[in-house]
């Protein structure tokens, strides 16, 4: 039995799934996790791997039409769990991308908007971030003070964005703003005059992703950029739902490669006389984290099947988001710890993972959100 895949879910995939997961596996190890090490190091996003990623083709992958695959809810997750095997910065790229940013476009946007910008989204021609959270809002995006004011046909933003991954580097960010109607959407191209993006440095998680602050000092769009099915903040609120879908099947990823390090060292280092893994202690910590990710992957793959067939309940995202990263934690906190001192270089994967794992954690929806959604869901009372 695979420790990784303990009660054999891959053998289940569908064919198509199990290629998607073959081809992104394969460019994970070939181009990611050669140069993802000194990236981390560097604090620097290893963009030199945004054409590649577009040309992979994963890119908006359960979206139908205009250039991009419409492939499975687990196909996605497939996805999402192998690039975060190399490193949360990489899966948070093509998250925001396929589930922030094309997927509002697909679904709230006008045929013009998705003939515009999907095919070039979709092979990473273009890329785009997602402006939801504010400095003062944080947790609660009804404090959102980012404005939008009608002029004719035109739109006048002002307001300030936080933590916007991959905005520096994006062409495109959708913004989500108060308007006398309610909050509207809206795409933002970044030479809009008046737009700005300032990347937030001295990070010590997710240091191989770029995460920016967004600035609006009256950015004029016209009524076209405004997405026209966009209504209120239950539309930015899908597309976190879209995200943290994507996040409870890359922790896998994460909780994975730190199992596998630490099977592979416990084989190799000897103390007193014996590998680490011949002795019950390490025997009885390593087999807590096959269980741990073994539930963990049931329960994405279940929330997959959910998805794939219309019965996904946002509470049920908010579980797996929550349990699934506070396994990959758990885990990397442990492997780090079964590596004594080796665990602390960025050699081993470990120590990076659980500092990454740190911000997934608080992103798309602190731990603590996740319990008051679905203690929401169990008593039918809101909390918040």
């Amino acid at each position: 039995m695979s420790p990784e895949d303990f009660c054999a879910v891959g053998p289940d995939l569908g064919e198509e799934e199990r290629l998607v997961q073959q081809t992104v596996a394969r460019f994970v190890d070939e181009r990611a996790l050669p140069v993802i090490p000194e990236a981390f190091e560097a604090g620097r996003f290893p963009s030199e791997l945004i054409p590649e990623i577009g040309a992979l083709g994963i890119l908006g992958s359960s979206i139908r039409g205009h250039g991009c695959p419409g492939l499975s809810s687990i196909a996605y997750g497939v996805i999402c769990e192998e690039l975060e095997r190399a490193d949360s910065g990489l899966r948070s790229f093509v998250s925001v991308q396929s589930s922030l940013v094309m997927y509002p476009i697909a679904a709230f946007g006008s045929d013009e908007q998705k003939e515009g910008w999907l095919p070039r989204l979709a092979r990473a021609q273009a890329i785009g971030c997602f402006g939801l959270t504010e400095p003062q809002g944080g947790s609660d995006p009804s404090a959102m003070q980012t404005h939008a004011q009608r002029k004719g046909d035109e739109w006048v933003l002002n307001g300030s964005k936080m933590w916007i991954t991959n905005g520096s580097i994006a062409d495109l960010a959708v913004i989500w703003a108060r308007t006398d109607e309610g909050v509207r959407g809206f795409l933002v191209e970044k030479d809009r005059p008046g737009f700005r993006a300032q990347d937030i440095k001295h990070k010590l998680s997710l240091r191989a992703s770029v995460t920016s602050a967004l600035f609006l000092d009256h950015v004029t769009v016209p009524e076209a950029n405004r997405l026209p099915d966009a209504s209120g903040l239950k539309a930015p609120l899908s597309c976190l739902t879209q995200a943290r879908y994507g996040i409870a099947w890359g922790a896998l990823g994460a909780a994975r490669s730190c199992l596998t390090t630490a099977l592979e060292y416990g084989r190799t280092r000897e103390l007193f006389g014996r590998p680490l893994i011949a002795t019950q202690t390490i025997q009885r910590r390593l087999a807590e984290m096959v269980r741990s990710l073994t539930l963990a992957r049931l329960l994405a793959w279940r929330l997959g099947q959910l998805k794939d067939t219309g019965r996904l309940d946002p509470a049920q995202v908010s579980l797996a988001k929550w349990n699934n990263v506070r396994m990959a934690l758990e885990i990397a906190r442990d492997a780090r710890d079964l590596l004594g001192g080796a665990g602390i270089t960025t050699e081993f994967s470990p120590l990076r993972h659980a500092l990454n794992l740190e911000s997934v954690m608080t992103y798309e929806g602190t731990e603590t959100i996740h319990e008051l959604i679905v203690g929401k869901a169990v008593t039918g009372i809101d909390a918040f």
